[in-house]
């Protein structure tokens, strides 16, 4: 299962925000929730089989925590979304040059122009 399938469902997602904040116990994760702790326990394997939990076993209890690296192909995704410039820096510098270069070939025009309008 990948990231985003395991991410597909609510329950699961809700379960990744918790973990976020820190390891829980699979009794802990389903106090949190209407549903039995079998179904916790569910939902966890999946986002295990996804890499994005992992389980730590404590004497008789199992301790679930996020796996951030699990996390990597979404923030990638997210990060693609993001707003990309269709040109490189250097386009901007050739503009930037352009524009300075223009301004510059007007001011030299208006003072040829008032130059010559006070002789006559």
């Amino acid at each position: 299962m990948d990231a985003f399938a395991a991410l597909g469902d609510p329950v699961r997602r809700e379960l990744v925000q918790r973990l976020a904040r820190g390891p829980a116990r699979v009794v802990d994760l389903a106090a949190d929730h209407e549903i039995s702790r079998p179904a916790i326990s569910r939902h966890l394997r999946v986002l295990g089989e996804a890499g994005l939990v992992a389980a730590e076993e404590r004497g008789r209890e199992r301790h679930y925590r996020l796996a951030p690296s699990g996390l990597a192909p979404v923030s990638a995704w997210l990060a693609g979304l993001g707003q990309q410039p269709r040109f490189g820096e250097s386009a901007l510098d050739g503009l930037d040059l352009e524009v300075r270069r223009t301004v510059r070939e007007r001011s030299t025009e208006k003072h040829a122009t008032a130059s010559t309008e006070e002789s006559a």
